[in-house]
């Protein structure tokens, strides 16, 4: 990227809309604007942050493409901190085309994935923890995920950070005035000082890394695999929670023959939740790969609901499959109780006793609210909420405070085994090290380049 370059691109998703808007960045915005924009003011007359009616004229022919509203905004109030100009048309593709094309004949280059984006941090108004906090607010599912996602745009998390950081950095100075300088008249840093405020410093870390587990979840949503073996009422399952019929649902065994996948939401978690083939002994090829991505599935699950049929009893299968997931968080769904004798009773299972059993008829609607509330009690019983004030969301950002945290514990080590002071201090610039690649203060150009790379373009 050249980050002196003017870039332009469109900024709203491709497609036939009401409104279609298209982004200008740079030294030569406002020039390359005046030559297409033609209202009722001169350009240059025109104030920063306001919007303004004309139209879209092509300099060379002089026709008119489209009629707009025209935002001019001056350096450095913008969000790249460059002169901004942004042009809403109509929203047909081919409108938002035609007017880019003028835009880059007249100078402007066309923006690189999130190129707007790491142009704000590069010219220091946001950090690079705030810069993912875009994606992430741009991707959020639901309610939480986005509160999340604002709080870390705001710099909540980005401001505890630095403040270690800090800590860290004022720790280190000191040591090395210390050992480099005594004949200066300060204050001597003794290595029981050192691993005291190292200890302060570990506490802050751990309360981050604490937070990272629900953070998660409002971010990224549980992982809730469906199995059971075929025609207990899987496929049921999914199209029940997700309102649509995106399953097909048949009395013929085997006919899910992929894993197919949807996000719902349950009280404000985002859930991926995902229907399998139906598990068993097949000589099906194609079916035999869906059970093998079943089983797969089953791995990498958060949470899994194996389906019963209350009617059918429990088989030799079913045993197979509970086997299965014994290790993992799971919940029971006896299925299909409307088809059971007025005195059945679950009990009547012993091979579920001290298991979490939910009973269900899917086809009579019952059992479906005591599901959501045994997700939403089984995983985070209230706690997992947006407003905390620090709040972890991103596994690049939970791997560097776990390597500064184990920084920290090794100079905590040092002390213990009564090294020198000085030495504890390469573990400490270790551990300001890792803080900073979070914050984008010590982060590689490869590193900037891969997470700005996740970007649309136009954001």
């Amino acid at each position: 990227m050249f980050e002196n370059d003017t870039i332009a691109a469109i900024s709203t998703p491709l497609g036939t809309g009401g409104i279609g808007i298209i982004r200008i960045s740079g030294d030569d915005a406002f020039k390359i604007a005046e030559k297409i924009f033609k209202g009722k003011k001169d350009f240059g007359s025109i104030k920063s942050h306001t919007i303004n009616y004309g139209k879209i004229v092509d300099p060379e022919s002089g026709e008119t493409v489209d009629e707009a509203l025209l935002t001019k905004m001056e350096k450095p109030n913008t969000f790249t901190r460059e002169d901004v100009v942004e042009i809403n048309c109509h929203g047909g593709i081919v409108v938002l085309r035609r007017i880019l094309a003028l835009v880059l004949k007249e100078g402007a280059r066309l923006a690189e994935p999130g190129e707007f984006t790491k142009r704000a941090f590069l010219n220091g108004r946001i950090d690079l923890s705030q810069a993912e906090a875009v994606i992430d607010l741009i991707n959020s599912k639901t309610d939480e995920s986005s509160r999340a996602a604002i709080s870390q745009l705001e710099g909540k998390l980005s401001g505890r950070l630095k403040e270690i950081r800090n800590k860290l950095v004022e720790l280190i100075a000191h040591i090395e005035v210390t050992v480099d300088y005594p004949e200066h008249d300060i204050e001597e840093i003794t290595a029981e000082m050192v691993y005291k405020e190292a200890r302060k410093i570990r506490g802050m870390l751990e309360k981050l890394l604490e937070s990272f587990e629900r953070g998660r979840i409002i971010r990224e949503g549980l992982k809730v695999v469906i199995v059971g073996k075929p025609n207990v009422g899987k496929s049921s399952l999914l199209n029940e929670l997700t309102g649509k019929n995106k399953a097909i649902v048949t009395d013929i065994p085997g006919t899910t023959r992929d894993i197919i996948e949807e996000y719902i939401n349950i009280k404000g978690i985002p859930i991926k939740i995902i229907d399998t083939a139906g598990i068993r002994e097949t000589e099906d090829v194609v079916e035999k790969i869906g059970v093998d991505r079943a089983a797969e599935a089953i791995e990498s699950a958060d949470l899994v609901l194996m389906v019963l049929d209350a009617h059918e009893g429990i088989k030799q299968e079913d045993m197979a499959i509970i086997k299965k997931i014994e290790n993992k968080k799971h919940i029971i769904i006896v299925n299909k109780i409307d088809l059971v004798p007025d005195n059945w009773d679950v009990s009547d299972f012993p091979q579920l006793q001290g298991k979490n059993v939910i009973e269900m008829s899917l086809k009579e609607g019952i059992g479906i609210e005591k599901l959501e509330d045994e997700i939403e009690e089984l995983f985070v019983k209230g706690e997992v909420k947006a407003n905390e004030e620090f709040l972890v969301t991103n596994v690049r950002h939970k791997n560097l405070i776990e390597s500064a945290l184990n920084s920290i514990n090794e100079a905590c080590k040092a002390y213990e085994a009564s090294m020198p002071v000085d030495l504890l201090s390469i573990d400490l610039r270790n551990a300001a090290e890792y803080i900073g690649q979070i914050t984008g203060e010590t982060v590689s150009e490869e590193v900037i380049e891969e997470i700005f790379s996740r970007f649309c373009v136009g954001k």
